[in-house]
């Protein structure tokens, strides 16, 4: 009897870079400071990028602006997201009853937990100047550091389709 034996092949992934942010400032605040910089017209997406994991809904702000003279879109995005859990104790008592709240970290990329943003690259045809990009981020005075990431160490590759 002939076995068919059908093989995934991933290469029809579209080309993008992605530079990773270390920064402590909030994600409306680094994309201002990214349109100030880098000359960009990143704006808030209707909807954010969500996951349910846990049956918690966990939402992470999406910045985008694409540039359609160059054929390039950017996307900000940012890597943490913290959730408030609120369990209610009850001790048998009539006003004794105990709320306790528990606070858990959900990252877009848990290999990469130190790092507070993303910026995700994809260009048609032209190549972003890579080095001018990210010295003009680093030249941020809030960023810490920023250095791109290199698609083989990215374990979560699916996190990062926004479309």
């Amino acid at each position: 009897m002939a076995y068919h034996k059908l093989l995934y092949d991933d290469d029809f992934e579209e080309p993008y870079t992605l530079i990773a942010i270390h920064c402590t400032e909030e994600a409306y605040k680094m994309a201002y400071l990214m349109n100030l910089h880098l000359s960009l017209k990143l704006k808030r997406k209707k909807t954010d990028l969500d996951f349910s994991t846990k049956g918690l809904l966990i939402t992470f702000p999406l910045y985008a602006f694409e540039d359609v003279h160059k054929y390039t879109h950017f996307y900000l995005i940012a890597n943490k997201c913290k959730s408030v859990e609120a369990g209610l104790q009850s001790s048998g008592g009539l006003f004794a009853d105990l709320v306790s709240e528990k606070s858990t970290a959900h990252y877009l990329l848990p290999e990469f937990k130190k790092v507070d943003y993303f910026l995700k690259i994809y260009s048609d045809f032209e190549t972003v100047p890579l080095r001018k990009v990210l010295s003009e981020i680093t030249g941020i005075k809030q960023v810490i550091s920023a250095y791109t990431v290199e698609m083989e160490n990215i374990k979560s590759k699916n996190n990062l389709i926004f479309d």
